[in-house]
């Protein structure tokens, strides 16, 4: 019939990628994790095109651009709106049709899932009825003061859902340096890095600032790897294909 499409035609998957900073030292160790989250992003995104690139990795960027069609959404899974997303990543995509969005760090649901996280994770370790307290261990910036304004801000919102809760934070590149507050916690604290995977400052940085401090509460995984991220990245993808969909 004039006017109607053809019920066999199948429409061009909508497509997207996720991109990390990576691993300097071991870039594709890095790029291994972040084709991991992109294949659990890909579950609730069944009908879409989910593929992964780091910035650590020489032309991994690049080449997932080249693979890409018209206009790919990119998510920057990092967990400020810092340097790496505003400079290194936006001067890379500069002069192509991607469209980068916020980044995880800065979505409005991340506080209310942290605050979650960090209920349960009393919960378990028998600290729920007798109040706990938070350590937010971040990566600051000697440079510039956009990372650590995200980092205030994040902490601001998680104080808002938890208000009866002592929260700190420490930064490994500015003050006030994470050693130094995780000097001022209790037995009952969580300590919650504030970064996008396993990489070498959660895995290495963050522990050696805890052991110097004395530290004796609770380490906690990056809240990059809770077990939420995955579909939130897709709600954000979707919500955003959605908006695209309506201006266009």
């Amino acid at each position: 019939m004039s006017g109607t499409r053809s019920p066999s035609r199948k429409e061009r998957a909508i497509e997207a990628f996720i991109v990390a900073h990576g691993q300097p030292s071991e870039p594709e160790a890095g790029e291994e994790h972040l084709r991991a989250l992109a294949q659990k992003v890909r579950v609730s995104l069944p009908d879409w095109t989910v593929r992964s690139a780091t910035l650590a990795l020489p032309g991994a960027l690049e080449r997932a651009l080249e693979n890409c069609g018209p206009k790919p959404l990119v998510f920057p899974v990092f967990m400020a709106d810092g340097w790496f997303t505003q400079k290194a990543l936006a001067g890379r995509l500069r002069g192509t049709s991607a469209r980068q969005l916020s980044a995880l760090g800065t979505h409005p649901e991340l506080p209310r899932l942290a605050a979650r996280l960090l209920r349960r994770a009393a919960e378990r370790a028998g600290w729920a009825h007798r109040g706990f307290e938070v350590l937010l261990a971040a990566h600051g910036s000697a440079t510039g003061s956009a990372a650590a304004a995200c980092t205030m801000r994040f902490a601001d919102q998680l104080s808002c859902r938890l208000s009866e809760t002592q929260i700190r934070v420490g930064f490994l590149e500015q003050e006030p340096r994470l050693a130094e507050a995780a000097s001022h916690c209790g037995l009952r604290t969580l300590a919650l890095p504030l970064f996008a995977g396993a990489g070498g400052h959660p895995t290495r940085d963050v522990p050696e600032a805890l052991d110097r401090a004395g530290f004796q509460g609770l380490r906690l995984k990056p809240l990059g790897e809770a077990y939420f991220i995955p579909d939130l990245i897709a709600h954000a993808l979707k919500c955003a294909a959605q908006i695209g969909n309506l201006a266009a």
